[in-house]
């Protein structure tokens, strides 16, 4: 019998989790546990294995007794003792040894209780995720501390070592899991009585991912991408709510899809929050999740009246990043991440097309570049970047022992690892070099991304003819976007001229892909001084056909 090659990457994982397994069985014993200066959360089933289908109850534990606080395994005093009900969960991370769980805290009655966990805003939804082939511990808990430093909730996060049914079972990390909140999405509150007007508008949580996991349901697009409904839930969510979402996500694509796509007063800034797809692509950009746009990609609407606008976020799953995968270009500091996954993922759940489109738009361009060098001089300075893993790795410095005294995984190949490290040392110190290279390579590119105009044609929408539209805005002051058509791959001049004639600026000189192009100019000649106010001429000229139009600068 012949196995594909994903079928032999799925047997070789088995393979190797079988094998990894009966080490960590043989290790456990000769780990020696007695406290810990993190949490220690201690969950009995009673004998009940847990599985994925379906929850089972269980008595949960919690040994924490402040921050710098050491904990003891024998204390008999506990920040939370209670029953939950818990379950597995994720996709792929299942296979691993150390398996993914997701709990509810519930009272006795067995309803859900809200509860605060190691200092977390109370909830009662929780997950316990696994760090495996992120063999630092910490790639999860990086990128959600940079999301939530650049003002964009992600799940707060807790490292704690855990033990199920008397066995010790490594570090885990305690997260919120995703879900409307006024702690975590803070949308309105979607019920069964919200059926008409302003009241069906929102919230709305909706998902880009794999069609497995809790709660499948959703709808595929017109342009074939797959959403899922994350909030209400597909088992709650009324068909007037379905209808509302998907009608909303259909006009949003076509829009896109359409000539007038950027334009400011009508076009897809009307549906779509610009800003908030600026700090999500930062994100994933800097890690180089190969994840990234096309899998675990939240996005919400909340009501009308609170903005309505369609939100990239909250970011999640973040282990194939900052370098640890071998494939779609993830382990080089070089490229877009985003631009990689565009021509390399079509047959293998590829970005949405909205994504390449916006990606490629000049005002999004301009922001991006903006919000990047803004944030380098704070939030993503590269001593802050290093301060904070430097500062994680030395809390973890114990318990990573422990953990990999369980799981002794250093050294060895863990689908999907570019990089292996002999030690937990090499490991962190990869990481920090990686990303180090990383953003000094965004550095060096950001600018040079930010003047480009690059095609955003897909092959169901070429323009049937070159086009020159009037810039927007016009008057403008400093800046304005000039967009044009292309209908067929073509050498592309793009000039300005001031009203004597003479040449001010070119702002594209080069060959490009059919399709609908935009490009910015920010009130500067070619040497990047200011002009003058006054009337100026554009002149677009593709291949043999020319064409012309004016635009006024008030300073």
């Amino acid at each position: 019998m012949k196995f594909t090659s994903h079928q032999n990457i799925f047997l070789s994982l088995c393979l190797c989790t079988l094998l990894v397994s009966f080490a960590g069985q043989s290790q456990a014993q000769d780990i020696d546990f007695s406290s810990s200066n993190l949490p220690i959360l201690l969950i009995d089933t009673h004998g009940q294995q847990i599985v994925d289908p379906y929850r089972i109850p269980a008595d949960l534990k919690i040994i924490y007794n402040g921050k710098g606080e050491r904990n003891y395994l024998n204390d008999s005093t506990f920040h939370y003792d209670g029953t939950i009900d818990i379950e597995l969960r994720g996709s792929t991370s299942q296979n691993w040894p150390k398996q993914p769980y997701r709990f509810e805290t519930i009272d006795s009655s067995g309803a859900n209780l809200n509860v605060s966990l190691l200092g977390m805003a109370e909830e009662n939804d929780w997950i316990l995720h696994n760090p495996w082939s992120d063999k630092t511990l910490i790639r999860n808990v990086l990128t959600f501390k940079i999301s939530n430093d650049l003002g964009r909730y992600a799940s707060r996060t807790r490292f704690c070592e855990v033990w199920l049914n008397e066995q010790y079972m490594g570090v885990y990390v305690l997260m919120e899991k995703i879900k409307r909140d006024k702690n975590r999405i803070d949308i309105a509150n979607l019920d069964s009585s919200d059926i008409a007007g302003e009241d069906l508008t929102g919230g709305y949580i909706i998902k880009i991912d794999k069609t497995d996991g809790e709660q499948i349901g959703g709808w595929r697009s017109a342009k074939r991408t797959n959403y899922q409904y994350h909030y209400p839930k597909p088992s709650e969510i009324l068909d007037v709510q379905k209808e509302y979402i998907k009608n909303f996500m259909d006009r949003f694509e076509a829009l896109v899809d359409s000539p007038g796509y950027a334009n400011p007063d009508t076009g897809y800034t009307t549906y779509f929050d610009v800003n908030a797809f600026v700090d999500f692509s930062i994100v994933n950009e800097i890690s180089k999740n190969v994840d990234g746009y096309r899998l675990s990609t939240f996005m919400y609407k909340d009501r009308d009246r609170n903005g309505g606008l369609l939100t990239l976020g909250p970011v999640w799953d973040f282990n194939l990043s900052f370098g640890n995968s071998y494939y779609y270009d993830g382990a080089r500091v070089e490229n877009w991440n985003i631009e990689t996954l565009f021509a390399e993922t079509r047959g293998d759940f590829p970005p949405p097309f909205w994504m390449e489109i916006i990606w490629n738009d000049a005002t999004f361009k301009s922001r991006f570049a903006q919000r990047w060098k803004s944030l380098r001089q704070t939030t993503l300075h590269t001593d802050a970047l290093l301060s904070y893993i430097d500062a994680i790795a030395d809390t973890l410095n114990e318990a990573q022992q422990r953990n990999f005294l369980m799981w002794p995984i250093l050294g060895r190949y863990e689908w999907p690892n570019f990089f292996i490290g002999d030690t937990w040392e090499e490991e962190i110190e990869h990481l920090k070099e990686w990303t180090r290279a990383r953003a000094e390579w965004m550095d060096a590119n950001v600018d040079k991304f930010s003047r480009t105009t690059t095609s955003v044609a897909t092959n169901q929408h070429i323009p049937a003819e070159y086009s020159l539209e009037q810039n927007y805005p016009n008057p403008f002051n400093p800046s304005t976007t000039i967009q044009y058509s292309s209908k067929k791959d073509s050498h592309i001049t793009l000039k300005i001229y001031n009203s004597l004639g003479q040449h001010i600026k070119t702002l594209a000189d080069e060959f490009q892909h059919a399709g609908c192009h935009a490009v910015v100019w920010n009130g500067a000649d070619q040497l990047g001084n200011a002009v003058p106010s006054g009337l100026y001429t554009y002149r677009l000229q593709a291949n043999s056909e020319i064409f012309t139009r004016k635009m006024l600068l008030i300073q």
